[in-house]
């Protein structure tokens, strides 16, 4: 075929599902890139994250949401409505519930919510945390659901079924010229190195801090240099309390250190070269209500990559 004939699938999907179901697990996996950030703690993630998977014949636009979950901030509110957002005119929403905890009538409920969609394929997550004996009963169940298009247990840890749940994927998207794309074949964010770089941040502090912290605390890039072989990133850690800042800090600093060189592996990783990091801690008391700062993060998350 000449390649001017050639024909690409290409469309948007939308990874929804409530706190900590593994989706920019999952997106990370398919993309091969750190797209979003991941921890074992719920509501990680905040923004809608875009990453976007490139083979010989697909361009496929991820997006991936915050999870869905009970709101008691402004920040919350944002991030329940970047749910509702993403689901709006995409070509399949890909739809992922926790395979090790079980399919109870609660998660069912959970899932009949999203039958006003056309198409929608149910991934069942994590299954290398659980075996097929338990698993097999709840996928019974999740057969009798006949608006769900397709449903498959996968496992982005393992890499479990992620090939065929590419092919299924395409089985949904229209075919387009290669002049119809929506991004270079190269692009696989949509993200600014900044952000990205503040996210990186926020990861670490998700794994190195208690659990009350992290969901209180923001990071600001404020400053990023780049240069041929050399970066430069300064980033505000912003948090509610004085008690709080005192444990990111921790004593003699060992905490921000910690942090901080975690942080510098991964950002260097990504841009593959030299960093230089410093990151500042700043006491902002309920910022997650304060809308110049959430305005302010926000268009940190715009800048185009």
């Amino acid at each position: 075929m000449d390649k001017k004939d050639k024909k690409y699938y290409l469309g948007t999907v939308c990874v929804v599902g409530k706190a900590n179901a593994g989706k920019s697990s999952l997106i990370n996996a398919l993309i091969k890139e750190k797209v979003s950030i991941v921890s074992p703690k719920p509501q990680t993630t905040r923004d809608n994250i875009v990453g976007i998977y490139n083979d010989e014949d697909s361009q496929i636009v991820f997006v991936d949401t915050p999870g869905i979950h009970h709101s008691d901030s402004k920040l919350g509110d944002i991030m329940n409505k970047n749910v509702a957002l993403a689901s709006i005119d995409v070509d399949l929403v890909l739809l992922l519930v926790d395979g090790s905890k079980g399919i109870d009538d609660k998660t069912l409920t959970f899932i009949q919510s999203f039958k006003k969609y056309e198409n929608v394929i149910l991934l069942v997550t994590k299954t290398d945390l659980t075996t097929f004996e338990k698993l097999y009963p709840h996928l019974q169940k999740l057969n009798e659901l006949t608006f769900l298009k397709e449903i498959l247990p996968i496992s982005s840890h393992k890499n479990r079924n992620l090939d065929v749940l590419l092919s299924m994927i395409k089985k949904y998207l229209p075919q387009v010229d290669e002049n119809d794309l929506l991004f270079d074949r190269e692009v696989y964010t949509t993200k600014s190195t900044k952000f990205i770089c503040g996210e990186i941040i926020r990861e670490k502090m998700l794994y190195a801090l208690d659990n009350e912290v992290p969901h209180g605390v923001a990071v600001s890039i404020i400053k990023f240099e780049e240069y041929s072989t050399l970066a430069k990133v300064y980033a505000d850690i912003i948090c509610e309390k004085q008690s709080h800042k005192s444990i990111i800090i921790g004593k003699k600093g060992q905490m921000l250190k910690k942090i901080g060189q975690l942080s510098r592996l991964d950002i260097e990783k990504m841009l593959g070269k030299q960093v230089y990091l410093e990151l500042f801690v700043k006491v902002k008391e309920n910022w997650k209500n304060n809308n110049a700062i959430l305005q302010e993060l926000s268009e940190n998350a715009q800048d185009v990559y």
